[in-house]
C-alpha cells in the first residue's frame, strides 16, 4: 500500500465554523489536526482554547467536513485513459459513437494506438456494437482497442488483431462479435503494451487528481496480469507514494501469491476472475440467460478457489475474487468452505478475504459471506445504470432474477461488511452518487440508509484492508477528510420510523446531505490525506 508521507512541516490546523461529521460528537463544529492525525473534535466554544496555539485556522463558513471517501475498486490507468482519451459512455447511438471515433482518430495522427472505452449497445437504438470493418474505415486502418462499458469485452480493428499472433484461434474469438475471454485478454495486453510510459504516467496522474477533486482520499487499485501489467502496477504504487494525492492500496489478481506480495500488493485479490460480466453474457449463472442460449463461463471452480484461499491465508495476505453470477458466487462460497474445513473457520474470518461485485446473491450465499467474514466490495452505481424492470439486468436475466441483484439491505442485516467502489472506468468515480444509488436502489427492499451507505464508502473501505482505526473523524484517526459545500443536513433511511427518530436531537445521529434524487450533490472544496491538502477547488 502506498502511504502518503506526513508533511515536511508538521502544521497544526484548526477547522471551525462548520459541521464536522463525527461519531465522537454529533454536534461538532470544529476539529484540530496535528501530525497527520485528528487531535480533537468538538464545539465552537471549546475551539477558542485552541485558536492561539495552532499554525493555521480554517474558517469553514458553514461547510461540512466528512471523512474522505474510499473507492474500493478502481482501475487507475484505464480511468485516466478514459478521462483523457476516447470516452463513448455518453454516446446515445452507434452513429454518434462513430462520429466520436472518427474525430478522435483524426485528432491524434501520430499515436501508435488508439484506446477508447464505454460503448454500450444495449442502450443504442441500433442494438449492436460497431463492426470491425466499420472501425477500420473510421480509423483509417490504424490499431484501435475499444472496450464495452463493463470492460469484459471489446471491439478492435484488424490492425490490432494483426499484432496478436494466434488470436483468431483463442477462446473468446468469434468473427464478427466482440472479443471476450482469452482473446480479449491477449488483445488488451497488446494494446496497453503500445501505450508509452509517459502516456501511462499521465493517465495515472489524471485519474488520481480527479479522485482527489471528488473527496476521495484512498483508492483500491484492482490490477492483475489479465488486466494491466506489472510495470503499470508498480509504477502506480511508486507514483502515489512519491507525489501528494490519494493513497493507493494495491491488489494483484494472481494465483501466484508470492508474486503478488513481491509487487507490493496487500492481496492476491481484486479482479481474480471467477467469471465475467452480465453485460457481456460471461457471468456464470445456474440457469441460462434470458436473451442467450447459455449460462456464461466459469473461470475458477470451487477447488481452485479453495487452493487460492488456503495459500493466501497461510501467507498472511488477502484472497479475493471477481464473482458476479450466482454460479460463480456459489463456487467461491464452496471454496471458502473447503478452506475453512482445512485451516479452521477462525483463520479464514481473520484474513478478511474479499469478493468483488457479488451481484447475484441468494439468502444462502449471503449467510455464507457472513459466516466466513467475507467483505462484499460492491458498486451501487451498477444498479443505477442497469437495474430496474427495463434495464440491462432485466434484459439479460428477466425481471424476476434481475430484482434479486445487489441486495445491500440483506447483506447488512446478515452482518456482512460492505465496501463501496465504482469499478471505474466501468462507472465513473462519483462517491456521493454511489451513496445515493445505494439509498435509492431501484429495488426498494434492497435500499439502505444514507448513513449506512456513507459508512460503506468511507470506513468500509478501510475495514476491507484490515484497518479498523480509520475512516471516521475521531481523535487518533488518520486525518483523511474532505470539506463540502452542501445544503441542509438530514438523516435519510428507508424506514420512515427510523428516519423520524434519527432526526430527533436526542438520537445523537449526525446528519448528512440530502441525497434525494434530483437534488444537487455536494461540491468538494478541499481534500486532505494524512494531513496534506491534495486538492483545493479553484477560486475558493
Amino acid at each position: 500500500m502506498s502511504e502518503s508521507a506526513p508533511p515536511a512541516e508538521h502544521r497544526t490546523v484548526l477547522l471551525r465554523g462548520g459541521d464536522v461529521h463525527s461519531p465522537a460528537d454529533p454536534f461538532a463544529t470544529a476539529m484540530v489536526v496535528e501530525r497527520g492525525h485528528i487531535a480533537w473534535v468538538g464545539s465552537e466554544g471549546a475551539a477558542d482554547a485552541f485558536a492561539s496555539g495552532v499554525d493555521e485556522v480554517i474558517d469553514l463558513e458553514g461547510a461540512l467536513v466528512t471523512p474522505a471517501f474510499v473507492d474500493a475498486h478502481v482501475h487507475t490507468t484505464a480511468t485516466g485513459l478514459s478521462l483523457t482519451g476516447l470516452d463513448l459512455s455518453g454516446a446515445a447511438s452507434l452513429a454518434e459513437s462513430a462520429d466520436r471515433i472518427r474525430a478522435y482518430a483524426a485528432a491524434r495522427p501520430t499515436d501508435r494506438i488508439l484506446i477508447g472505452h464505454g460503448w454500450d449497445a444495449s442502450r443504442w437504438p441500433e442494438r449492436r456494437p460497431p463492426r470491425r470493418d466499420e472501425l477500420d474505415e473510421l480509423t483509417g486502418g490504424r490499431p484501435l482497442y475499444l472496450t464495452r462499458i463493463d470492460v469484459h469485452s471489446a471491439v478492435v480493428t484488424t490492425a490490432l488483431l494483426d499484432l496478436v499472433p494466434g488470436v483468431r484461434s483463442m477462446p473468446g474469438f468469434r468473427d464478427g462479435e466482440p472479443l471476450t475471454g482469452d482473446a480479449h485478454h491477449a488483445v488488451r495486453s497488446a494494446a496497453y503494451a503500445a501505450v508509452s510510459p509517459e502516456q501511462r504516467a499521465a493517465a495515472q496522474r489524471a485519474a488520481l487528481r480527479h479522485a482527489a477533486s471528488l473527496g476521495i482520499g484512498t483508492v483500491h487499485e484492482c490490477a492483475g496480469p489479465d488486466i494491466s501489467s506489472e510495470d503499470d502496477f508498480v509504477g502506480l504504487l511508486k507514483a502515489a507514494s512519491d507525489e501528494p494525492g490519494p493513497r493507493v492500496v494495491g491488489y494483484w489478481a494472481d494465483t501466484d501469491v508470492e508474486r503478488a506480495r513481491a509487487l507490493g500488493a496487500v492481496g492476491a485479490a481484486g479482479d481474480l476472475f471467477a467469471d465475467g460480466s452480465l453485460g457481456s453474457h460471461t457471468a456464470c449463472l445456474h440457469e441460462p440467460y434470458a436473451d442467450a442460449p447459455h449460462s456464461g463461463v466459469a473461470h475458477l471452480d470451487a477447488a481452485a478457489v479453495a487452493a487460492h484461499v488456503t495459500a493466501c491465508t497461510e501467507a498472511g495476505i488477502q484472497a479475493g475474487f471477481h464473482a458476479i453470477g450466482d454460479h460463480a458466487i456459489s463456487n467461491v462460497v464452496e471454496g471458502m468452505r473447503a478452506a475453512a474445513d482445512a485451516l479452521g473457520l477462525a483463520r479464514i474470518r481473520a484474513a478478511r478475504h474479499r469478493v468483488e461485485h457479488a451481484e447475484m446473491l441468494t439468502p444462502e450465499t449471503v449467510a455464507a459471506f457472513a459466516e466466513y467474514g467475507l467483505t462484499a466490495s460492491v458498486q451501487p452505481a451498477f444498479d443505477a445504470a442497469w437495474g430496474g424492470d427495463t434495464g440491462m439486468y432485466a434484459q439479460r436475466l428477466g425481471i424476476e432474477r434481475a430484482r434479486t441483484l445487489n441486495p445491500y439491505a440483506a447483506l447488512l442485516r446478515a452482518g456482512v461488511p460492505l465496501a463501496f467502489g465504482s469499478d471505474s472506468p466501468v462507472t465513473p468515480l462519483d462517491p456521493w452518487g454511489t451513496v445515493r444509488a445505494a439509498a435509492f436502489h431501484r429495488t426498494p427492499e434492497h435500499r439502505i440508509s444514507v448513513r449506512a451507505a456513507f459508512t460503506a464508502h468511507t470506513r468500509g473501505g478501510w475495514r476491507a484492508i484490515g484497518r479498523d482505526d480509520a475512516g471516521t473523524l475521531v481523535p487518533g484517526a488518520p486525518a483523511d477528510y474532505a470539506i463540502w459545500r452542501t445544503g441542509e443536513l438530514v438523516v435519510q433511511a428507508p424506514d420512515d420510523r427510523v428516519a423520524r427518530w434519527s432526526t430527533d436531537p436526542r438520537s445523537g445521529t449526525p446528519g448528512l446531505p440530502d441525497l434525494t434524487p434530483g437534488t444537487a450533490l455536494p461540491v468538494c472544496l478541499r481534500t486532505v490525506v494524512f494531513g496534506q491538502t491534495v486538492y483545493v477547488r479553484p477560486n475558493e
